[in-house]
């Protein structure tokens, strides 16, 4: 099948923007290579400190003989998705050794949970935390031990951290591990139901409460098709995990046969044998170009347009937001996964799931199909399932039909022609919207603006209600040198519920919403940011905003709005607690938003 027209530009575009950087990327990896494997260069003395605890194992390393894998962790017990990488490591070592090889735990990375910080003061520090998580596994690859790298992960910044590091020692192969999404529990629809009951005042604590604990039950990965399972994902489609390995639910055979088997393909990608694959092989223009594919496809999180770019950029790869524009144009919406629709990801994943959708787009030409991979093949493998059959793991054709349709849809004939974003650009700056949750009569909106320099100042107005007229709400100084940009999540509860008044409202912000966000139209990620004299600071009470989805229009309808000054506000409130005083030199040396608000990168 011929590559579709607007995936050969694109990718045509990132190559040639990519050209100089990509260069000195992959020049930096064959020199890194040429040294061959790096236990061979340690003196006798940082080898016998790097085995001293490694008991029954330490001849093997000692000796060269066999290949070591090194494991970065994100394993913590507060974090649902993480919490089953507790019994990982001990697996890999067993696996591992019966394979001839050696595994050590290089380091862990810290994890933090969005559902925890979600409009608290600590959810200042997650987008940080992702370059937090890639300098630590820089600190714990550092050793030049390794032959191998196994990284566990899975959550919002976890996955682009640790990818992020895996790039950067890119001459190391590499595997991405998952842990796999919990088993279905409250359905989505039902728990965002009651917490719009909860913000308008129908239900008390008690009964939002028993929803959330219905809803966020047991080990794994939140089921809804949010960043986390957005981040599974684009590991499938840029070849970084086994085929079919993302939505197996914990604690379950078949995960336990795959982290297994991901430990036999690390020891068999080293430099010490024949099959050399390196994560800077598989981490090319093309694959970034098909995990936007994946993410349009999907209708996954509005995240990953911060995250892929400054993931790209560690590996050379310069991506513009031009880029997931121009893909969702062309990429047709196949999977209704809430907040989209009303199925979760185990759904998903039964009826057909990834494999499906990678058979369909290859097959009308809308991914690169001879992307390297971990499996040493193009992406074809990934049309493939796992099985369990006495004992042992194999993979075999997924059937190529989808068992729910209303889940799961052919590429020909999909919920909706095109993907999930829109690029939004106008006097205001460049914004996105994830408008594959939006109905179509929300995708336009013009209204006075109400300005806000804080989330819980829009929920004092709400509970006041103040909100009584057509809105456009904007929430402004929430970028990454603002206060670390967290996510608004909590205000989608109430603006819904201005939605469902007949009321026409829009968020506008420099902040960020996550792969929840839902059914409100939201122009996030503005870019300049206000903390950096971006005109959305130039915004006042009462201006007429145009948010507009079907033109790609983001505009301030008020003469004379290019000529005012933009407003400063006191950010010292953002500066101190909960850890935010020691994240002051992220705030002044981050990026733009729409560069991947990187530090590391």
């Amino acid at each position: 099948m011929a590559l579709n027209p607007a995936l050969e530009d694109v990718t045509a575009r990132i190559i040639a923007r990519s050209r100089e950087a990509r260069g000195a990327y992959l020049d930096r990896m064959a020199r890194a290579a040429e040294e061959g494997p790096r236990r061979a260069h340690l003196s006798c003395g940082n080898q016998a400190h790097a085995y001293a605890a490694m008991g029954e194992d330490k001849d093997q390393l000692s000796a060269h003989r066999a290949p070591n894998i090194g494991i970065v962790t994100a394993y913590n017990d507060m974090l649902s998705a993480h919490q089953p990488f507790e019994t990982f490591p001990a697996r890999i070592k067993a696996a591992a050794r019966a394979a001839g090889g050696t595994a050590q735990v290089a380091g862990g990375v810290p994890a933090m949970c969005d559902g925890v910080t979600q409009g608290q003061a600590g959810m200042e520090l997650s987008l940080f935390s992702r370059d937090v998580i890639a300098l630590a596994s820089g600190v714990a690859l550092s050793h030049n031990t390794f032959d191998a790298a196994l990284y566990l992960g899975v959550c919002d910044k976890i996955v682009p951290g640790l990818i992020i590091a895996a790039a950067t020692f890119g001459y190391v192969p590499g595997l991405f591990v998952p842990a796999g999404p919990m088993v279905s529990g409250l359905p989505n629809d039902e728990k965002a139901k009651v917490r719009q009951q909860f913000a308008a005042g129908e239900v008390g604590r008690d009964k939002l409460m028993e929803a959330e604990m219905a809803s966020y039950h047991g080990p794994g990965t939140c089921t809804f098709y949010g960043t986390a399972n957005t981040n599974q994902m684009l590991m499938e489609f840029m070849g970084l995990h086994l085929p079919g390995a993302s939505f197996v639910n914990p604690g379950t055979p078949l995960r336990d046969a795959l982290t297994e088997a991901a430990t036999e393909r690390a020891l068999a990608i080293t430099a010490l044998g024949n099959d050399y694959l390196p994560v800077s092989q598989i981490l090319d223009e093309r694959a970034f170009a098909n995990g936007i594919v994946g993410l349009m496809a999907t209708g996954g999180s509005t995240n990953l347009v911060i995250h892929l770019p400054a993931m790209a950029r560690a590996a050379g790869v310069i991506l513009d937001i031009e880029d997931f524009n121009d893909l969702s144009a062309a990429v047709p919406l196949m999977a209704k996964v809430y907040p989209n629709g009303l199925a979760d990801v185990n759904h998903f994943h039964a009826a057909g799931g990834l494999a499906y959708m990678i058979g369909e787009l290859l097959e009308t030409g809308l991914l690169h199909p001879d992307t390297k991979t971990v499996t040493g093949e193009g992406l074809k493998r990934y049309t493939e399932e796992p099985k369990l059959k006495d004992g042992t793991i194999a993979w075999e054709p997924a059937g190529g039909v989808t068992l729910n349709d209303k889940i799961l849809r052919p590429a020909r004939d999909p919920f909706q022609p095109t993907g999930g974003l829109r690029e939004l650009k106008g006097n205001l700056g460049r914004s996105v919207m994830k408008v594959s949750a939006v109905k179509p009569e929300h995708h336009v909106i013009e209204a006075p603006a109400r300005i806000f320099h804080d989330q819980a100042d829009v929920k004092k107005a709400f509970q006041a209600d103040e909100i009584t007229e057509d809105t456009v709400v904007v929430v402004r100084f929430q970028g990454p040198a603002a206060n670390g940009m967290p996510e608004l999540h909590s205000l989608t509860p109430i603006l819904a519920v201005l939605l469902d008044r007949g009321l026409k409202v829009a968020l506008v912000t420099d902040g960020r919403m996550s792969g929840a966000s839902g059914k409100v139209p939201a122009a996030i990620h503005v870019s300049p940011e206000a903390a950096k004299g971006g005109a959305i600071a130039k915004l006042r009470d009462g201006d007429l905003v145009r948010v507009d989805a079907a033109s790609g229009t983001l505009e301030v309808l008020a003469e004379g709005f290019e000529a005012r000054a933009p407003v400063e506000v006191d950010l010292s409130a953002n500066r101190f607690g909960t850890g935010r005083e020691m994240f002051e030199m992220f705030r002044q040396s981050c990026g733009l938003a729409e560069a991947g608000a990187g530090v590391a990168v």
